[in-house]
């Protein structure tokens, strides 16, 4: 008996499918495309988000074991997929070229690094800009492909809006022809024409909440990779940089 609701519904959903005129049905299957496209955004933004998360814990907990801010980078261990360590990754080689002339990493590498002169604050002005630059890419990385979400989001109500007062206005342009003025002529089309607007609230309302989540969770780890990229400058200017020396 609890089945008999949802059974009568999928009826009602496929007599209104049927009923639904071509152009309602083009609206559908576009929709139809465009949630595919949106949860296929949606599962690998999800699965991105839990990977950089999982891969900066790892990174943080490495590279704050050792004193020594380009250790890591000497080891050449690798953490893909965190935004943060993409950082790291540019500004410890932008480091090494202003120091040693030089970003490649070999056995004497922590040698020359230990001789080699302090750099200047101009210097030191090129490397925050080579780890501000990668923020920027790890953002826009990070952010591709959410175009796919907001359009679904604000494109899909409008898109089965459209369907259904084309649906509608067919429906009493063929009872108007028909000179047949009642609600057993009605039904049929005004039920095949409401069809499209309840899928375009099926695509969107799914894909708004995905992107409300989407945007908050992109928008933490970039702040912390904003966060981490300030801390790195700060650590690099203690060490490496001369202030004393004019630019």
């Amino acid at each position: 008996m609890l089945l008999l609701p949802q059974l009568l519904a999928a009826d009602g959903f496929f007599f209104a499918f049927q009923e639904s005129t071509l152009a309602g049905r083009i609206i559908i299957f576009t929709l139809f495309v465009a949630s595919i496209f949106s949860w296929s955004v949606m599962i690998t933004k999800f699965r991105m988000i839990r990977f950089a998360r999982k891969q900066t814990e790892r990174f943080f907990s490495v590279f704050r074991k050792d004193r020594h801010p380009l250790r890591l980078y000497e080891t050449g261990i690798s953490f893909d997929g965190s935004p943060s360590f993409a950082v790291y990754r540019a500004g410890c080689a932008e480091l090494a070229f202003q120091m040693l002339g030089s970003s490649e990493v070999d056995e004497t590498f922590d040698a020359r690094v230990e001789v080699a002169d302090r750099i200047t604050a101009a210097q030191m002005r090129a490397v925050s800009v080579a780890m501000e630059r990668a923020v920027g890419e790890s953002g826009l990385r990070m952010e591709s492909q959410m175009i796919i979400l907001a359009t679904a989001v604000s494109g899909s109500p409008f898109l089965g809006l459209l369907g259904t007062v084309w649906g509608v206005m067919d429906a009493f342009s063929g009872i108007a022809m028909a000179g047949t003025p009642n609600l057993a002529a009605m039904a049929p089309g005004v039920s095949g024409a409401l069809v499209t607007t309840v899928i375009g609230l099926l695509v969107a309302i799914p894909a708004m909440f995905g992107y409300n989540f989407l945007v908050t969770s992109l928008r933490s780890l970039l702040v912390q990779t904003d966060n981490f990229s300030a801390e790195l400058a700060s650590v690099f200017e203690h060490r490496f940089v001369n202030y004393e020396q004019k630019g």
